[in-house]
């Protein structure tokens, strides 16, 4: 730091509010400083930065794949949030072999130079009931459901799926066909919950499930199966792919959407990538959902409480297209 000082003809301070991206430096003056900063090939010490200031400025994010598209998204509106406020993200894989529990996945994150960790859960995962975070490092879950330890934040899967069911019933249809994502996800198990008890509650029939794995293939081999039920009117698809793949798929067996079928999926992930999409679905706020839960983990690293047990709802967007037909008309 003393080097760039000199070499740009100011202060060791100024060189540290430049490092440090404060405003407090004129544009002019910046710009010398970072000039020589790339002439000497500076770069800050991160280690002497959170010895001095007690922190890293640098959250953990841990997470089961990288792939999926709200991981993604919620990924995306972690690291906007983080660039906001001038910290940086680590990001670790949950390992597909060894010890699988929300302890070890925090305690691996722990090694790094971190100040805090979100831990994204769309997976069951062990450890998670009565799960406390080690004292000198604070969690924040994005999960479905509250958790005693930690401050948790979702959308509402419960709560979409209860919605779709009364829309779709409203609508005149006798009841609704579900496709539920994969067992192992948190939110698919929700999701189906959702749509059985509001089924339950409104007295209709409660159809056989089907199991998908979020794939458009998967929802493509429902939609073939569900286009010989006669029974059938409604489905319901737990994400936009599989709904796409079952309108696919009735469509190769013979019927027309809506005409014969309505179909409703959920996340809107396929907007600008499906040309004239016409599927009304449940948008999730995937990108708040990723800012919210940087909010709560950087508030907690800056010494306030954010509160436990309970969880932070995001609600969903009910966006209505093309694919669903009243049958009341």
């Amino acid at each position: 730091m003393q080097d760039v000082a000199k070499e740009a003809g100011v202060s060791p301070q100024t060189v540290s509010r430049v490092a440090n991206g404060s405003d407090a430096v004129r544009p002019d003056t910046r710009q010398r400083v970072e000039a020589a900063m790339e002439r000497l090939g500076y770069r800050p010490n991160y280690a002497a930065r959170a010895l001095k200031h007690g922190s890293f400025r640098n959250i953990g994010v841990v997470l089961f794949n990288m792939t999926t598209f709200g991981n993604s998204r919620i990924l995306n509106g972690i690291l906007n949030a983080a660039i906001a406020d001038h910290y940086s993200i680590t990001v670790q894989l949950i390992p597909t072999s060894g010890e699988r529990t929300l302890s070890a996945a925090v305690d691996r994150m722990k090694q790094q130079p971190v100040d805090g960790v979100i831990v994204l859960l769309e997976q069951r995962i062990a450890g998670f009931a009565g799960y406390q975070p080690p004292k000198d490092l604070p969690v924040v879950l994005v999960t479905e459901g509250a958790a005693d330890h930690c401050p948790t934040v979702d959308a509402d899967q419960y709560g979409c799926s209860t919605a779709i069911v009364d829309y779709l019933m409203s609508k005149g249809h006798r009841t609704v066909y579900h496709i539920a994502g994969p067992a192992s996800s948190r939110a698919a198990e929700s999701r189906a919950r959702g749509w059985r008890e509001a089924l339950e509650q409104l007295g209709a029939p409660v159809p056989d499930m089907y199991i998908g794995n979020w794939d458009a293939d998967s929802g493509y081999q429902a939609g073939m199966a569900l286009a010989h039920n006669p029974d059938c009117t409604a489905i319901y698809a737990a994400n936009d792919q599989m709904a796409y793949g079952a309108i696919q798929g009735l469509k190769a067996a013979g019927k027309r959407v809506p005409e014969d079928m309505s179909v409703v999926g959920v996340d809107d992930s396929l907007v600008n990538m499906v040309p004239r999409l016409d599927l009304t679905t449940m948008r999730m706020k995937f990108n708040e959902i990723g800012a919210t839960a940087f909010s709560m983990i950087r508030r907690q690293c800056e010494g306030e409480k954010v509160p436990v047990g309970t969880k932070t709802v995001i609600p969903a967007e009910f966006v209505e297209r093309g694919s669903v037909r009243d049958l009341n008309e």
